[in-house]
Order: C-alpha cells, then sequence, then structure tokens
C-alpha cells in the first residue's frame, strides 16, 4: 500500500479537533487583518482627488479652490508630492455643509431628509446565499455616504459578513461576556436587552455607522419562537421599528443586510423596512428559489400586517441583478426574462461581476476605500461604473419616496 497515500487520509474529527481548527483560523485571521491595517489593526477611508470630490459635489475643481481662497472655514486637504490635492470624508462632509449654507438650492450638497420626511429603512434581502446582499449592502452603504446621506448600517446575519467587511472581527470584537454590544443585543427579550444607541459604532468613514452582528444573534431565531409561545411583548415584528423610533434623527437611510433565509430576523427587519432590495444572480436556479422567496414573503407579510392591524406597504419593492456577466449569453436571456415578468421592478444597473469587487473582498474592503493604484485602471473604473449607476437609481427611488 502507498504509505504516502495513506499519511494524507483525512483523520476523524471531534469537538476537541474542530476546535482546535477554529482556534487556529482565528488566530490567523487576526494576524493577517493586522498586517493589512498597520498599524492600528483598523481600517480607513481612502482620501479622495479633488476631481472625485468635485464629482460628488456637483461642482467644479476650480470652484472647490475658489472657495478656498475666500471661505477661511473651507478645507484645505493635503497635497502629495506631485502637488495633486486630496481630501478625507471629514473634509467632504465640511465641504457639503459650507457650499450649502451659502447655495440656492442646499440639497444639492445635503440631500438627506428634511422636516417631515420619514426616515427610509431598506432591506437588502434573499434567501439564497451567495447573492450578494452583504457586498450590495456595503458599497451601498459607502456610496450613498459618499453622496451626502446620514447612514446607518445594520448586520443581522448571524455569519456577519457585513460586520467583517467594516472591520470588525466578531469572534474576538464581540466575544460573548466582554461588554462589546452587538444587534443581538438590542433586540434580545429578556432583561439585558439595552437600547440600539448602545449598539451602533461609528465607522472609518465619516457619516456611515455600523449596528454589528456576531454569533450570538443566530439565538434569536430560538428566543423569538419561545417568545412568541410566552406572548412576550413587544412581538418580533416591532422591536426593530421601536428601537429605530430612537436614534432616527441621526439618520436619513438605514441599510439592513439580512440573512441568507426567510426566518425571525428577516421578517422582523422587512416589517421594519419603508422598502425592499432583493438580490438575485440572473440564472434559472436563482430566479427559481427567489420565487419560493417571494411566494412565503407575501404570505408572511400578510401574517406580520394582520398581526400590526394595519397593511405592511413599502415605498419600493425592487431586484437587483448581481455578479451580472453581459457578454454571457444565458445572463443576459435570463435578464430579460426577468425583466419581461417583473418589468420595472427589475432595476436598469446591475452589479457587474468583476475581479475588482471581488480582489477588494479579498483584504475586506469594498471598491470605494481600496487604494486606485492596487489595481487594473479600466477594471476598477468598469467596476466603480456598475456599482455608481446601481446607488444613483436607489437613491432616486429614495428621493422619490420622499416626494421629490
Amino acid at each position: 500500500m502507498d504509505t504516502s497515500s495513506k499519511n494524507n487520509m483525512p483523520v476523524k474529527a471531534n469537538s476537541a479537533s474542530i476546535a482546535d481548527d477554529a482556534r487556529a483560523l482565528t488566530s490567523s485571521l487576526k494576524a493577517q487583518i493586522e498586517r493589512i491595517y498597520e498599524p492600528t489593526g483598523r481600517k480607513s477611508m481612502r482620501r479622495l482627488h479633488i476631481k472625485e470630490v468635485a464629482d460628488l459635489l456637483g461642482v467644479t475643481d476650480r470652484g472647490i479652490r475658489h472657495r478656498q481662497t475666500i471661505d477661511k472655514q473651507f478645507p484645505a486637504g493635503e497635497t502629495d508630492n506631485r502637488n495633486r490635492r486630496y481630501f478625507n470624508m471629514d473634509d467632504l462632509w465640511l465641504m457639503r455643509r459650507r457650499f450649502a449654507e451659502k447655495s440656492k438650492n442646499p440639497k444639492q450638497f445635503l440631500p438627506g431628509r428634511s422636516e417631515g420626511d420619514k426616515l427610509q429603512v431598506v432591506s437588502v434581502a434573499n434567501f439564497k446565499g451567495g447573492s450578494g446582499k452583504s457586498t450590495t449592502t456595503a458599497h451601498l452603504a459607502h456610496r450613498l455616504t459618499m453622496k451626502g446621506y446620514r447612514v446607518l448600517a445594520i448586520d443581522m446575519d448571524p455569519q456577519a459578513s457585513l460586520t467583517v467587511l467594516f472591520g470588525y472581527r466578531p469572534e474576538l470584537d464581540f466575544a460573548e461576556g466582554d461588554g462589546s454590544k452587538t444587534i443581538y443585543d438590542a433586540l434580545r427579550y429578556d432583561e439585558y436587552q439595552v437600547p440600539l444607541s448602545q449598539v451602533i459604532r461609528p465607522t472609518y468613514c465619516s457619516g456611515l455607522d455600523l449596528a454589528p452582528a456576531g454569533l450570538q444573534f443566530s439565538e434569536f431565531e430560538t428566543e423569538t419562537a419561545y417568545a412568541l409561545s410566552r406572548g412576550i411583548t413587544p412581538s418580533f415584528e416591532s422591536r426593530l421599528t421601536l428601537l429605530l423610533d430612537e436614534v432616527e434623527d441621526r439618520y436619513d437611510v438605514v441599510l439592513i443586510d439580512c440573512p441568507p433565509q426567510l426566518g425571525f430576523s428577516s421578517l422582523c427587519a422587512i416589517a421594519a423596512s419603508s422598502s425592499v432590495l432583493v438580490t438575485v444572480i440572473p440564472n434559472m436556479l436563482d430566479i427559481s428559489s427567489m420565487a419560493q422567496f417571494l411566494t412565503m414573503s407575501s404570505s408572511l407579510i400578510e401574517t406580520i400586517s394582520e398581526a400590526k392591524r394595519r397593511p405592511v406597504e413599502f415605498d419600493f419593492f425592487s431586484y437587483l441583478l448581481t455578479r451580472y456577466e453581459p457578454s454571457d449569453g444565458p445572463q443576459v436571456q435570463m435578464a430579460g426574462y426577468l425583466r419581461g415578468v417583473l418589468g420595472s421592478s427589475v432595476l436598469t444597473n446591475p452589479i457587474l461581476k468583476s475581479t475588482a469587487i471581488s480582489d477588494a473582498g479579498m483584504t475586506q474592503q469594498t471598491i470605494y476605500e481600496i487604494s486606485q493604484s492596487s489595481m487594473v485602471k479600466k477594471t476598477l473604473e468598469r467596476a466603480l461604473t456598475s456599482m455608481n449607476n446601481m446607488a444613483a437609481e436607489v437613491e432616486q427611488l429614495i428621493q422619490r419616496a420622499w416626494g421629490r
């Protein structure tokens, strides 16, 4: 018998060996993240070139330079060794406020809520894993923040992919008993429940906050079933809505990354939402899965409506094609099929499948924060155009919900 083959055979596993694997992987991931984000071990947003800032503000770079000469409170930015001027996100927010103060149309610079506008709560959902929910939520959160919206991202998935994308290590940063709070602590049913404000953390991107998740959130499903059997109130369909009431004045948009299942946590998020964005890869298996998701959702939303004694209605319920390859004939065909059935509810702008997005994900980043010099320029520009167009379309839906 070949002894080398015998030595490579898998050994039997038990709880101790699995725990060893978990410790080894956790230690390795910790070291990797600290190498990527030296010296603090935390992420930071890249600086924005003056032309990027001008584009985000809807002005010219000459207009920015002019304001710098006449307004002492206007950010000066920093220059590199080639005399190119860059700004950080704090600078961008200050620019928005200074421009808005002198503008006849302040909404150009601060496009968020006006008095009377309701908080826009958008759930990104589908019960099939791999449809790009976390990637979509993270990129949409970054882009809307860069466009001048105050954004809260809520991670409702025990896998905590969104939390990881924002630079946290749930297995270390939110270990049970260390005092750190996650969305589970705000939604739980016992005396240890805390206000949502104690869960929210600022991110490295000014104007964007996070309510993180951790593995503990998986307990919400079983605890909700127990709470329903005992008649504990408020019930699951109202809990997140009530939590958001406390902090709604701080934000224009809340984005919720739902788990890949249609359980109590997803329904809790959808019940609190003003709108829903369903991500779907344009192939037959994913579309068939989405059809089941919609069938179950409609029935469960009707049940929630009965519990609330009022209909659950959404400002928009839209479908976003993800990982789309325009050169892939079957995908193009399935995208056309979906548009033919669902019409204008399918967003015009898909998220393209891109090595730029996947490569950025390897270092737990979005394409908005990754260094532009680290990728092929055309590849990155193509991915940015795709993501910007998608975000602009969602922004239009949000503005329409505010009657603009």
